[in-house]
């Protein structure tokens, strides 16, 4: 009877100690400042949310998002954790959110042939600028809607926010007895080859223009005019752009 008792007490007692820390230690050390309020630093720049998480007693680091966002200063900060108004301890580190700085390469894929509207799925999926897409004639229906050229060659690495232009056919019929010869693929040639390319199709070089590139080899065609596998009368000129390793 006299240890029941005793138990009794020494619960009491606990329960006494138990309260007064939740309802009077645990206030007055939250008063005190023993926790801090997390703010809020989204959207603003790194070097902005570093001091004002510091001036709260809190500590900066930096995460980076999964991937590359493109159009989205690598300075701002994204996200965090933890959030804001979360209470911590002082001193607790909070991670902040940034885009990756370097934008990912990735090998530039294989349009042609494919109707526009994949093109343009797939440059945009690709997070690619599709710059202009121009129209040239062909006399085979099958082409009609297709993507005869594209600036950029297939399998050149690039990086998302790279600029690309393609050149969509358009099915036109020839008349009865109008002679007519193929526009050659001149893509990846260098100058002189697509220069005697041009000479052998009955045709003839035009204008040739320069595109700065620090990824493709200098002098080589990137882009023609009429397009690949476009129907022309003999005699046509054919319009080129060429690389130079030296910007303009």
């Amino acid at each position: 009877m006299e240890m029941k008792k005793k138990a009794i007490v020494i619960a009491l007692l606990l329960l006494g100690v138990i309260l007064i820390i939740d309802k009077i230690v645990m206030p007055l050390y939250i008063s005190q400042g023993s926790v801090r309020v997390v703010p809020d630093v989204t959207t603003m720049k790194y070097d902005d949310a570093e001091r004002r998480l510091r001036h709260s007693g809190l500590e900066a680091r930096k995460s980076y998002y999964v991937k590359y966002i493109s159009n989205v200063d690598s300075n701002v900060v994204l996200s965090q954790m933890p959030g804001a108004g979360m209470e911590v301890k002082p001193g607790r580190n909070v991670y902040l959110v940034l885009n990756r700085r370097d934008k990912p390469t990735f090998s530039m894929p294989d349009l042609l042939g494919r109707p526009e509207m994949d093109a343009r799925q797939s440059t945009a999926r690709l997070e690619l600028t599709l710059q202009s897409v121009q129209q040239s004639p062909v006399t085979r229906q099958e082409d009609d809607g297709k993507v005869l050229s594209q600036s950029i060659p297939p399998q050149t690495v690039v990086t998302a926010g790279s600029v690309v232009s393609i050149i969509v056919g358009r099915f036109q019929e020839s008349s009865e007895g109008s002679k007519k010869v193929i526009v050659p693929d001149l893509l990846g040639k260098s100058l002189s080859q697509a220069r005697q390319a041009i000479a052998g199709a009955g045709l003839v070089t035009g204008k040739v223009t320069t595109e700065y590139s620090a990824i493709l080899i200098p002098n080589t065609v990137i882009s023609q005019k009429p397009a690949v596998s476009s129907y022309v009368s003999p005699g046509q000129p054919v319009e080129l752009t060429v690389v130079t390793s030296a910007p303009e």
